[in-house]
């Protein structure tokens, strides 16, 4: 039989080694976590204010992608065959169950 030229192994054979790795210490952490905690305390306020509100609000939604009339008609089918279908589902087996109540409970 012909060998592969650059044969792979079959499954993995052991952990990834991650170059240059180095592992989280609390300094180290507190160290890159300082920049980050003094940006955020010169906002005087977090969010924009209240003022802003309605603007951002207006910019989110124009970033939404709106279905279409003919997708508003079949996920509102979808839905509606599914509350039928939960609905059934439901009174089906109180149905059942009470069925089974009067069997062992009746005279």
């Amino acid at each position: 039989m012909a060998q592969d030229e650059n044969p792979q192994p079959s499954k993995p054979t052991g952990k990834r080694q991650r170059a240059g790795a180095q592992p989280v210490t609390s300094s180290s952490y507190q160290a890159k976590a300082e920049p980050a905690r003094a940006a955020n305390k010169s906002d005087e306020k977090p969010g924009g204010g209240v003022t802003s509100f309605l603007p951002e609000v207006v910019e989110e939604i124009r970033k939404v992608i709106w279905p279409t009339a003919r997708q508003m008609v079949i996920y509102t089918v979808v839905v509606f065959a599914f509350l039928i279908f939960m609905t059934a589902l439901v009174w089906g087996v109180d149905f059942l169950t009470g069925l089974g109540v009067e069997a062992v409970l009746g005279n």
